[in-house]
């Protein structure tokens, strides 16, 4: 959505990172590693931490990581910044292991939320966690954030409380939660914090460090931008707006027709009125019987207006910077679903930095009542800030505490999701895709933020040249997506008044440049530097954008795809892509001729490695049917598939908890989404996509016949599944236990799916835009060394 960043109005609009005079602890230099010790304090001649960022994730010092991100960039400021990691959260005693900080603490679960972390998509606890030292679980507390958030408060009562990171983005306002199976109220209201940043945070974070370091109160910092904080009342000089005159949620009462007349029995029962809609019925019905049904003599008032008076009267916009639209109270969400689909609707109107207004939801009633107060989101980074960002002196290796004798990493010190990063770029954060299932929106934002050429370049060259391990491999340039690097609106002043959710669905927006040309150019100079030898390309593709420039789809399957390319359609049936906003298989079909054509013209024998959720809002088991046959009909067999997981906010989430499609206009008649609840009917269509699993076909036989589909249960090379049961236990062998890169499949068939581990969002932030591992977006959330889908 970014026509060069630099020139938009967002960067005008926002004060540059570089602006601010250095704190005075700049004298003490750069540390090697942030110290998370006193005895490393006491090496780099610090008698105290200004800032201490509490995390859930091991300490890696590389930009992929939240703490090491904010950790750099405060430092960058002048601020002696301390980490702790995975404290034992049982006491306050861990969280004083560096001492009181001067300024604040940042609070965040880590690079992914921890209930996604912690818990499967069937709410199974996990034994594995990607982010910890020998991919042991068990290292973060359930509702991390929170519990952080009351630990560091234990430990220091006056010390302010900054709570940032993934989990706190997607918890600012009353949210529904998966695991409870209840709408929650807002994070900050539970934790405690004085303030919750919330998106890209760092020109947040350094502002409010900047201005505590300045003895400005905490409680006075109410106006930076992507903040959230807890107040008693609007104040003065801002115009409060009801969310329903934004967005109107349809009739909670009918209106009445004071002309319609009941009968006496009717009054008696409590009917002193009726709706329109029925007086119309009524009407009718009289009509047709030849009677009016209302006395013609009893017209309704017409009340003309003072033409005087309209005169002088003009209509006053309130000034959006000015403004804050009051949703519905938490109480009002917790109870009633359609309240909290438009809720959740208005506030996805609300994200476009450009013309998003202010939003408060009251929490509590009477005496104990508080409003959440959530500020506009923040202004995205410019390319120059990007490279700053990126360019920062990060020892890119995890912290010496968690190697070996002999200084290694590997073994019960690897941390798999650092091992998945180790030689990847980020070139760009930001998603403007809008899949309903997925939380970068949400988190990043959909305004591309993209670094320098040069700036890119260095870090391949940083990584070739001071990497351990590096065998000439870039294993991903990418990012939330692989390919819209540079891309964004052709306008900036149309970029800044837009407020549809997706600049892809349900088609490509006109205005919306699709130029691959720099990120070609990106491409060819990486790979023709010294010591390159390959350079793959791991993040997920957007193909309906790639088949815009064949130039490019040529470039990545000639030169970049190592075998696979991963690819994600989602499903094939329109019911579940309107409900994803998803391109339809057509886009697919397109992509995968011109993946096909191109590796044939280099002689490549190359897959697609095609990704599908089960059991997402709006799907229904025909669905899931009709996806079975295609996929049998072009030979995929799925190791591994994905079932849809309601993370906090995202809209697909609403869709799950309401019945609801905040994608339209919400009224209480308006469209039922149909919801896949219950283990049942979950394993049912996470069967379907395992079709292949002689586990699952006696559960796919019981549907099939009720669904009146027998004629799909048989031995035949057109049938679904057979009518056979094999005798041993176990069925289906995956490829992958079989240690081999895919499943025996029809001849002349594609090759079958193979989910490859994928790495974490590279460049996310702790108390800001990170978060978000390539899975947790709302549709698996798995740890990243387990096979899954990467992020769109």
């Amino acid at each position: 959505m970014n026509a060069p960043v630099d020139v938009s109005f967002f960067a005008r609009a926002a004060k540059p990172l570089t602006s601010y005079r250095k704190y005075w602890a700049a004298r003490f230099g750069t540390a090697k590693f942030l110290p998370t010790s006193r005895k490393e304090m006491d090496a780099l001649g610090w008698d105290s931490c200004d800032i201490i960022v509490v995390t859930g994730d091991a300490y890696v010092d590389h930009p992929s990581f939240g703490m090491s991100v904010i950790g750099r960039m405060l430092e960058a400021q002048g601020f002696r910044v301390g980490i702790i990691a995975q404290p034992d959260w049982q006491s306050a005693e861990p969280f004083k292991v560096l001492g009181k900080p001067n300024l604040f603490f940042g609070v965040t679960a880590g690079n992914m939320d921890s209930m996604i972390n912690r818990y499967t998509a069937d709410r199974k606890i996990r034994s594995d966690d990607a982010y910890t030292p020998g991919d042991i679980g068990g290292s973060r507390p359930d509702r991390a954030a929170i519990v952080y958030s009351q630990r560091c408060k234990e430990a220091w009562n006056d010390v302010p409380i900054i709570l940032g990171g993934i989990e706190g983005s997607l918890r600012r306002i009353a949210h529904y939660d998966y695991w409870s199976d209840k709408v929650r109220r807002s994070i900050v209201v539970d934790a405690k914090c004085d303030l919750l940043l919330y998106g890209n945070a760092e020109r947040a974070i350094v502002e409010i460090a900047h201005r505590l370091a300045a003895k400005d109160p905490v409680q006075q910092i109410t106006d930076v931008r992507g903040t959230a904080y807890v107040r008693r009342e609007t104040p003065e000089g801002w115009f409060e707006i009801n969310s329903t005159s934004v967005d109107e949620p349809g009739r909670v009462e009918a209106h009445v027709n004071p002309y319609l007349m009941v009968s006496d029995q009717a009054k008696a029962n409590g009917a002193t009125c009726a709706k329109e809609d029925e007086a119309k019925d009524v009407a009718k019905a009289a009509e047709a019987a030849g009677s009016p049904a209302v006395n013609p003599a009893i017209k309704p008032l017409t009340f003309m207006p003072n033409p005087a008076l309209v005169s002088r009267t003009k209509i006053k916009v309130p000034p959006r910077d000015h403004s804050v639209i009051r949703l519905p109270s938490y109480e009002q969400v917790r109870s009633d679903p359609v309240l909290y689909a438009h809720a959740n609707r208005v506030l996805h109107l609300e994200t476009n930095p450009g013309n998003a207004r202010a939003l408060v939801q009251a929490h509590g009633e009477g005496a104990t009542a508080r409003d959440v107060w959530i500020n506009p989101p923040p202004i995205p980074l410019t390319t120059a800030e990007m490279d700053l960002v990126f360019d920062l002196p990060y020892a890119r290796s995890p912290h010496p505490r968690y190697a070996d004798e002999n200084g290694s990493h590997d073994g019960a010190t690897k941390i798999p999701a650092w091992e998945m990063i180790r030689f990847s770029v980020n070139i760009m954060r930001g998603c403007f895709g809008g899949c309903t299932f997925c939380s970068i929106t949400e988190h990043e934002g959909r305004i591309i933020q993209s670094r320098s050429e040069e700036s890119i370049i260095k870090e391949v060259e940083a990584i070739r040249d001071s990497v351990s391990g590096f065998t000439g491999t870039i294993s991903d340039l990418g990012g939330p997506t692989a390919n819209m690097y540079r891309l964004g609106c052709k306008s900036p002043e149309i970029e800044s008044a837009c407020r549809k959710p997706s600049c892809v669905y349900p088609g490509i927006c006109p205005n919306l440049g699709t130029n691959h040309d720099p990120l070609i150019k990106i491409y060819r100079r990486a790979r023709a530097l010294k010591g390159i030898k390959k350079i793959l390309i791991g993040s997920g593709l957007r193909y309906d954008l790639a088949v815009q420039s064949p130039e490019y789809v040529k470039e990545l399957v000639q030169h970049h795809v190592g075998g696979y390319l991963k690819i994600a359609p989602e499903h094939t049936e329109q019911g579940p892509l309107t409900k994803m906003m998803k391109p339809g298989i057509g886009s697919y079909d397109k992509f995968k001729q011109m993946f096909e054509k191109y590796s044939a013209e280099a002689g490549k024998k190359q897959y697609l490695i095609p990704y599908f959720i089960a059991a997402h809002p709006g799907t229904s088991d025909e669905d899931m049917m009709n996806l079975a046959i295609w996929l049998k009909k072009n030979g995929f067999r799925a190791d591994q598939v994905q079932t849809f997981y309601p993370s906090p906010m995202a809209t697909a989430t609403t869709m799950y908890h309401t019945n609801k499609n905040p994608l339209r206009k919400i009224t209480r008649e308006s469209e039922t989404v149909d919801i896949v609840r219950g283990d049942k009917r979950r394993r049912l269509h996470k069967a379907f996509l395992r079709y292949h699993d002689a586990n699952n076909w006696p559960l796919l036989r019981e549907a099939l016949k009720s669904m009146g589909r027998a004629d799909l249960i048989g031995n035949g090379k057109h049938h679904l599944i057979p009518t056979w049961q094999p005798l041993t236990d176990g069925g289906y062998t995956s490829a992958r236990r079989k240690n081999s890169t895919s499943a025996p499949v029809a001849a002349k068939a594609a090759a079958p799916v193979r989910l490859a581990p994928v790495k974490p969002s590279k460049g996310r932030i702790l108390t800001q835009h990170t978060g978000l591992p390539p899975r947790d977006n709302g549709s698996g959330g798995k740890p990243l060394n387990k096979p899954s889908r990467k992020v769109r």
